[in-house]
């Protein structure tokens, strides 16, 4: 049996405020296999994000255990688990090759090398042509393209993604979509993908693991049975519109 390369075992999460105790997330029992792009929805403040925090090692759960290829999560491993974020986060005095190459700078990699890594980066997202601009001078998709490369530039097995095309506009996101589809497929990394939009999720999608309101539990795994390539057209077909009605209704109950 092929090892997981995400486990998530009776995860639990409290959050205290002012003396008051919080259940973020409870009892999260999930396995995600090598290579799968499984997308994370549910209604607002469901802790999607904050189970890709625990998976990222940025904090330590309440309870349970969350494993990488079968090892402990304790920390950051960026080299293990990188993660993108909903916004860029770009050094705005860095160009676009130095912002990719920036995390393998901090681990003392030496110059040449790292900036042939992001090079090959830059030019895996679509963005070869604009290694020498800075942050002011690229749109908002692009930004987000190397916000990729950066995540990507360590190489690791695992790729976390926190809505990252949330503050974009649909046409770009659409594109990105598809951008992050053919780098998923030609790496084959694991994808672990936050969204709020349906519609995204199903089109990029193997599996989507829906939650519940806070707290946070898991109350359906949806394999999306679409065949790949992904086409725009699926969109309107009658098995795409089924999903997505299966998924609604969980959120919609969530909110009543």
């Amino acid at each position: 049996m092929t090892q997981s390369a995400v486990s998530v075992r009776a995860v639990t999460q409290h959050f205290t405020v002012e003396g008051q105790s919080t259940v973020a997330l409870d009892a999260i029992d999930l396995e995600i296999p090598p290579g799968q792009f499984v997308a994370l929805v549910g209604p607002s403040g469901c802790g999607k994000s904050t189970l890709l925090s625990l998976v990222a090692g940025l904090r330590l759960p309440t309870g349970g255990t969350l494993l990488c290829n079968g090892e402990p999560i304790v920390g950051p491993v960026p080299q293990r688990i990188g993660m993108i974020f909903q916004e860029a986060n770009l050094l705005p005095w860095l160009t676009a090759l130095e912002n990719v190459a920036f995390p393998l700078k901090l681990r003392g990699v030496p110059k040449r090398e790292r900036l042939e890594a992001a090079r090959a980066m830059l030019e895996l997202t679509g963005l070869g042509n604009f290694a020498d601009r800075l942050p002011h001078q690229l749109s908002g998709g692009m930004k987000q393209r190397v916000s990729i490369g950066r995540g990507l530039v360590q190489d690791p097995g695992v790729l976390l993604l926190d809505e990252p095309f949330a503050a974009l506009d649909e046409q770009t996101r659409m594109v990105l979509g598809d951008e992050v589809l053919r780098i998923w497929a030609r790496t084959g990394k694991t994808v672990m993908f936050v969204t709020h939009n349906l519609s995204e999720a199903v089109y990029l999608a193997d599996r989507i693991i829906v939650f519940s309101a806070r707290p946070g539990r898991i109350v359906d795994d949806v394999p999306v049975d679409l065949p790949r390539p992904r086409t725009f057209s699926m969109m309107s077909s009658e098995r795409f519109g089924a999903l997505k009605d299966r998924i609604w209704a969980h959120i919609r109950d969530a909110d009543h």
